[in-house]
């Protein structure tokens, strides 16, 4: 299969939003019974949903997240608290319900899609999808993560597992990743990408004393230094420093973007993913989602970027795709409220006293994608 070919075919076809029914849907919302934008973000979320489906009205009520899981080989460089392993016993344990996305994902009636893009293991992870691509990338301070043909492949199996998804039917997708060492590679691609300093990129991940913390700085600048990508081009950026994860997150949001589905950021991985794919192309904007505010530290970099807001502050950072259930189910009140709210003249309310704050107060269409 020629991946490039594929890949492109999917990004020259995302289209954008449709601004008509955005249109249809901010007059539906100014029709309700309350106060002009009284409901906040929830109007808004409601809005961007009728540009991403074209329709007014909208349920997600068969919701997913895919997880790609893949280790990364800069973790011989000692950037990570935990060891490589629990990359593999992570995906595991997504099947047993016992992480922490697994349990958020029961509690909002959503599923996991796992998928093994490069585990660093021969073991099948029970229930997931095995797109193994190769045994964990190559360690980016000594040379490149992987190979342009890799990195294409691992963006053409995010857009596919979309399509499988598409086909069983999922209304909104999350992006979560499993992956030792990635909060590393994550914070050299955003390097790369916006030209920042390494102090403002690099946090600490999982958690890292003082001296790893340092270490990890010096491999972000190091892994730049040897690898010299392309800083206009995020598959070239990704293939030299990134890792297959977030090469098949990408995907996932390219894939989204292409079915017109709803797609939602977890936190400071799945934003530099994001990242990367608004770059590959501008549409794919119009159909992100936000969840919640990430303490990572890169993480207000990568969505200042995109000028986007997240929509929770819970002080998380676990990543997995674990906030994204928790978004799906504000998501979900932002349907009720346009699929269940009285209007003014269903309500019999005479609206009329709102005519003077109306221009004051409604919405600019064109700040719901920012």
């Amino acid at each position: 299969m020629n991946y490039k070919d594929e890949v492109l075919k999917i990004i020259n076809n995302i289209e954008g939003r449709n601004d008509k029914a955005i249109e249809a849907a901010k007059e539906r919302v100014d029709s309700l019974a309350k106060p002009l934008g009284s409901l906040g973000k929830l109007e808004e979320i409601a809005i961007k949903l009728a540009g991403i489906t074209g329709e007014i009205n909208n349920e997600i009520n068969k919701r997913c997240v895919i997880i790609l899981s893949s280790d990364n080989g800069v973790v011989e460089e000692g950037v990570a608290s935990a060891p490589q392993y629990v990359t593999l016993a992570q995906s595991i344990n997504f099947s047993r319900g016992k992480t922490g996305v697994a349990a958020l994902a029961k509690a909002n009636n959503t599923d996991l899609i796992v998928v093994d893009i490069g585990i660093n293991s021969d073991i099948e992870v029970p229930g997931a999808i095995n797109r193994k691509i190769r045994k964990g990338t190559s360690n980016i301070a000594k040379g490149p993560a992987m190979s342009i043909e890799e990195c294409l492949k691992a963006i053409y199996i995010g857009i596919d597992t979309v399509k499988i998804a598409s086909r069983k039917g999922y209304e909104i997708i999350g992006v979560g990743e499993m992956g030792i060492g990635n909060t590393t590679t994550s914070s050299t691609v955003l390097k790369a990408l916006i030209g920042c300093s390494v102090d403002e990129v690099v946090g600490k991940g999982a958690g890292l004393t003082e001296e790893a913390f340092n270490k990890k700085k010096e491999v972000v600048r190091k892994a730049l230094e040897i690898n010299n990508p392309s800083l206009k081009d995020p598959i070239d950026i990704v293939a030299k420093v990134g890792g297959f994860d977030i090469a098949g997150m990408i995907g996932v949001f390219l894939g989204a973007s292409y079915y017109k589905i709803p797609v939602v950021i977890d936190g400071f991985i799945s934003a530099v993913a994001a990242l990367c794919a608004t770059r590959l192309s501008p549409f794919v904007i119009d159909y992100l989602i936000p969840s919640h505010l990430s303490k990572e530290i890169g993480y207000n970099l990568a969505i200042k970027e995109m000028n986007l807001e997240p929509m929770l502050n819970l002080d998380m950072r676990l990543g997995e795709g674990s906030g994204c259930p928790i978004a799906f189910s504000i998501v979900s009140s932002a349907c009720a409220m346009m699929n269940n709210m009285a209007t003014f003249a269903e309500a019999e309310i005479d609206p009329s006293y709102l005519e003077e704050i109306r221009d004051e107060s409604s919405y600019k269409v064109d700040t719901l994608t920012k």
